[in-house]
């Protein structure tokens, strides 16, 4: 007698829609609850490291000058209009070696240095606008993206090379 194997009939799966829909419903909940919880998460924001204000500082600081520490000032100051963000530190040690050598908080020599400053912060900020152009008594002279005219204007008509001694420090910094 031959044996032969019983047929096995496959059931097939069926889903039904009671049971999609709690699925669906179990998902949607899920991804509310993931969204919920993320929501009171705190994720630190990235940041992008400026290594400018770190520069300045260090110049300032490896020659020994009172403006040490005021790098993200002349940063701020130099961003508002475009300028190069290398060219008031240069004036400043240029004019007064970074500070070592001027009066009424005045570091660059701003109205032949008798102009009187609050602080250096406000030195900066104010000779800043001034030298890009948006001082309206000034702006005739520093209205333009030239750092080589900046500084024509700045102390080049009176010294010649003035231009080419700041350029040289803004190389170093």
């Amino acid at each position: 007698m031959l044996y032969m194997k019983k047929p096995t009939i496959k059931k097939k799966t069926t889903v039904t829609i009671r049971q999609l829909v709690i699925i669906t419903s179990l998902f949607f909940l899920l991804v509310i609850a993931v969204g919920y919880i993320a929501s009171y998460t705190e994720i630190p924001a990235t940041s992008i490291y400026d290594e400018r204000p770190d520069r300045i500082d260090a110049y300032f600081t490896k020659h020994t000058a009172p403006l040490a520490g005021y790098g993200q000032t002349f940063v701020t100051a130099a961003d508002s209009c475009g300028m190069d963000w290398r060219l008031l530190p240069a004036i400043a040690m240029q004019e007064s070696s970074g500070g070592k050598r001027m009066i009424h908080n005045n570091p660059f020599g701003w109205g032949g240095g008798k102009i009187p400053f609050e602080s250096f912060e406000d030195a900066i900020i104010q000779v800043g606008a001034h030298v890009c152009g948006t001082v309206p008594s000034t702006a005739r002279w520093y209205n333009t993206t030239s750092t080589q005219e900046k500084l024509h204007w700045y102390n080049g008509t009176v010294s010649p090379t003035y231009p080419a001694k700041v350029q040289w420090i803004m190389e170093q910094i």
